[in-house]
């Protein structure tokens, strides 16, 4: 009965739109079939259950996110139109502008985030570094050594200068047109190492592909409880975390905001859900409230670092 009266409400709830009939749609900034469309999927599933109305996925890939923000950003204020957001294309891709960007929570109301996930330092499996120190000694050597990204201004850019600026080396940065190419090439021995997200790397890792030298994140991952952390390693300096969360414009009236945070946080309390998201090394939810709160403490954050470290936009 309660599932059938909360429905019935949800129904309702979404109705009011004058494009009522239209889907809820979820914004990526990413193409089809990576981790984060993955991630957004799943949600949209679950959500076409709970609102009682079809929810799908819309991939906006380009321009660090931008496209996918910009679009969200101008749409109806009705809690249709869903932007499904990252730490890079939300907060790093804004601070990396030559002139200060637009003010996110000005612009967004966060809803809930569905969780965070570290990113790895790694190599080709029988590369001679066994663990990051291996690699820093070689570097401050060896002039030759490179790391591979997705381009320039990425978390994979912006991760391994933070490593050269912790260790005091000046390994070559190598920008690729994504992370795919980057990983063919650690695979190949062109470069030497690199830096992205757990939900990329780790079923290379379990296949015995590449190898795990560090976690980026404040805490090992219970993917790969064997893997230290940078800081752990002495390197302070090197903290890149992902996170995956869900906003609304700005001027979305609080009640929808509401009733769309309960209905992700009930999702993500569901065992079975759960159990798919945490499969991809993804960990601590968060409420709207709390949510918002990482993103103001990232706003403050990014931009000093990036500064920091001499990275431009593109």
């Amino acid at each position: 009965m309660k599932r059938l009266v909360g429905a019935f409400f949800a129904t309702c709830l979404f109705a009011i739109s004058a494009h009522a009939a239209d889907p809820i749609k979820i914004v990526v900034p990413f193409a089809a079939g990576g981790p984060v469309d993955a991630l957004a999927r799943i949600l949209a599933q679950e959500l076409t259950t709970r609102l009682a109305t079809d929810v799908v996925v819309e991939n906006r890939g380009g321009a660090g996110g931008v496209l996918a923000v910009e679009q969200v950003a101008r749409a109806p204020a009705d809690g249709r139109t869903i932007l499904f957001a990252s730490v890079g294309a939300l907060v790093i891709t804004n601070a990396l502008k030559p002139q200060p960007g637009y003010e996110q929570l000005k612009v967004f109301a966060p809803v809930a985030r569905i969780g965070a996930a570290p990113t790895l330092f790694v190599v080709k499996a029988d590369s001679p570094f066994r663990t990051l120190g291996d690699l820093v000694a070689k570097a401050k050597t060896d002039s030759a050594m490179s790391y591979g990204s997705a381009g320039n201004g990425t978390t994979m850019h912006i991760a391994s200068e933070q490593l050269n600026f912790s260790a005091g080396t000046r390994i070559t940065h190598v920008p690729y047109r994504g992370a795919a190419p980057a990983l063919n090439d650690i695979m190949g021995g062109h470069i030497n190492f690199l830096n992205a997200d757990i939900t990329v790397l780790y079923p290379l890792v379990q296949q015995g592909v590449i190898r795990a030298l560090a976690v980026c994140g404040t805490q090992r991952s219970a993917l790969l409880p064997d893997v230290p952390t940078a800081q752990e390693l002495g390197f302070k300096d090197v903290y890149m975390e992902n996170w995956y969360g869900v906003l609304v414009p700005a001027a979305t009236p609080s009640d929808i905001v509401a009733k769309l945070e309960t209905a992700v946080m009930e999702i993500l309390k569901t065992p079975e859900v759960w159990a798919k998201i945490s499969a991809n090394g993804v960990y601590a939810p968060q409420d709207a409230k709390t949510f918002r709160a990482q993103i103001e403490r990232d706003i403050a954050y990014w931009p000093a670092e990036i500064k920091k470290l001499g990275i431009t936009g593109e």
